[in-house]
């Protein structure tokens, strides 16, 4: 296997990854938070805290490779995403599956708290996945379409949509896809040569 096709697949595996864990991940996400189901809320959010961030990796990976200023963009949208939604998953996640499992009924609190916090990190993350997909259209052209498209309507449903079964967990699994058929039709750019 040539460096390049080593490369390639390594780019694939590092955006899509992250979705794809996420989402099967999302099969064992209680559907509500009741007294049978804290401990396994509590749980799973404990779990997804150091997988969430990684879903940043598709956008960034992408939209460094195809402009730098972009990729930098890209960064600091990737940690806006990433701040606001490991907030969004300690509060109305391991938080209120903690306060449920010690009998507390008084939970409003931090979901009003989550919330915001929860449109914050998605809409950041909605925009760097905006701007990695036209980097990435400017320079593969059609073959970017097909990838391009399924990763902005899968971020647009992540708006709202967590890892919850059955949407979320589709969710994940799509941009997982997605991701993976965007990476395979980015070329790397070619270096220039500057003359002494």
């Amino acid at each position: 296997m040539t460096s390049a096709r080593r490369d390639r697949w390594a780019l694939v595996l590092a955006v899509a990854l992250p979705a794809v864990v996420l989402g099967t991940a999302g099969l064992f996400h209680p559907a509500h938070l009741t007294d049978a189901d804290a401990e396994g809320w509590r749980n799973i959010h404990i779990v997804a805290l150091p997988l969430f961030p990684l879903l940043a990796l598709g956008p960034w990976l992408l939209a460094r490779r195809m402009h730098r200023l972009g990729g930098v963009v890209a960064l600091l949208l990737g940690y806006v995403y990433a701040c606001f939604y490991t907030g969004l998953d300690l509060l109305a996640g391991a938080g209120a599956g903690a306060l449920k499992l010690e009998g507390s009924e008084d939970l409003g609190v931090l979901f009003r708290l989550a919330s915001p916090m929860e449109w914050v990190g998605t809409s950041a993350y909605l925009a760097g996945t905006v701007l990695a997909c036209a980097l990435v259209l400017r320079r593969a052209g059609l073959a970017a379409v097909p990838g391009a498209l399924i990763v902005v309507a899968a971020s647009v449903s992540f708006l709202d949509s967590h890892i919850f079964w059955p949407r979320g967990v589709l969710t994940m699994y799509a941009l997982g896809f997605g991701w993976a058929a965007l990476a395979a039709v980015v070329r790397q750019p070619t270096p220039q040569r500057h003359s002494a």
